[in-house]
């Protein structure tokens, strides 16, 4: 998650193996696409908008984020076989909660390359499943987090429990809720693979979606949602997506942590600017709408103490709670989100 440029020149390398087109939404790229309206009402009328979702499993939720972070999963680097214990065990829990695959399978490989090996060829797979939901609306929602994450450096596992099996939980909370309550729309789950190696999972699914890219009318990612002492859980993208800024505020009204936006307009300050430092950067670089819920940079991200032991364990309760709330929001409001952003 975060992949800020001036970590390591070998990041920056990662990264350039596939640099994303300039941003669809506006015709000068990565700016806002509105203005916003003033407050909720404004843009939905008489809204009858969810002002939470159901209270979700939180023993669940932690046992989701300590199995993942295990080291009986190796760090999950894409390609390995923790990785591949991972990703079984994410479509065992997908299964137990009645979740079907999109298509004919939950896994669906793709072929990536990177400079830094001269261009090898990699396949990593992505996790896809879909909800469908109760409506005729051909608008659908990615509620996504990458599970894959750095492996093993010089002996030690970096079990990376914030970054992201924190956003994988997170996700699997949202089906558990969204198996209860169905949803308006369509809902695709995507746990993407090859995050940690320039968002190859992500780009891949967008150069090829399983739908047509039209009906994706927004991407709702998690990254990195387990570790605040401040208990902040950061919104990211309502800068070029104005129209967003209303939900984002009806959501942070009731919800358990706090949900400040920013991290999203452009800066010379390195790790300024998240917008494309995760998985929605795919996204947003075709115009799709996206929020990114993520906390700050800290001490333990992409090191060996990202482990389960040390994360601040209420906040991430409440977050994946927040997340949920936030992903019935969004599927309530979705056509109009749709046609506020041409999609």
């Amino acid at each position: 998650m975060k992949h800020r440029l001036f970590i390591a020149a070998a990041a920056s390398a990662l990264v350039a193996a596939c640099t994303p087109p300039p941003c669809a939404n506006t015709a000068e790229g990565c700016g806002p696409s509105a203005d916003a309206p003033a407050d909720l009402a404004s843009l939905y009328g008489d809204t009858t908008l969810s002002p939470e979702a159901t209270t979700i499993d939180a023993q669940q939720a932690l046992d989701d984020l300590q199995i993942l972070a295990s080291d009986t999963m190796g760090g999950r680097e894409a390609g390995t076989e923790g990785n591949a214990l991972a990703r079984s065990y994410i479509t065992e829990r997908l299964t137990s909660m009645g979740v079907g695959p999109m298509g004919e399978g939950f896994d669906h490989p793709f072929d990536y390359r990177l400079r830094v090996d001269d261009g090898q060829v990699h396949t990593g797979i992505n996790i896809l499943a879909l909800i469908e939901g109760t409506s005729d609306s051909d608008r659908l929602m990615v509620v996504s987090a990458h599970y894959d994450h750095v492996g093993i450096r010089e002996g030690d596992v970096y079990n990376g429990a914030d970054d992201n099996a924190s956003g994988v939980a997170g996700v699997l909370a949202v089906a558990a809720e969204f198996m209860a309550n169905p949803p308006e729309h369509d809902v695709i789950l995507a746990f993407f693979d090859a995050e940690e190696r320039g968002l190859q999972g992500a780009r891949a699914f967008v150069m090829d979606p399983p739908v047509d890219q039209d009906r994706i009318t927004f991407n709702l990612n998690f990254d990195m949602i387990a570790m605040s002492d401040e208990r902040k859980l950061w919104a990211v993208g309502t800068y070029h997506y104005p129209s967003l800024k209303p939900l984002v505020e009806h959501v942070a009204a009731d919800a358990p942590v706090e949900l400040p936006m920013g991290f999203d307009e452009p800066t010379d300050e390195p790790g300024g600017d998240w917008t494309m430092l995760s998985d929605q950067g795919a996204f947003h670089a075709v115009g799709i709408p996206i929020i990114y819920l993520g906390v700050d940079f800290h001490p333990h991200y992409h090191q060996a103490t990202d482990e389960f032991e040390n994360m601040t364990l209420d906040f991430f309760q409440d977050a994946v709670e927040t997340s949920v709330r936030f992903a019935v929001v969004m599927d309530e409001a979705l056509d109009t989100v749709g046609e506020a952003e041409g999609r």
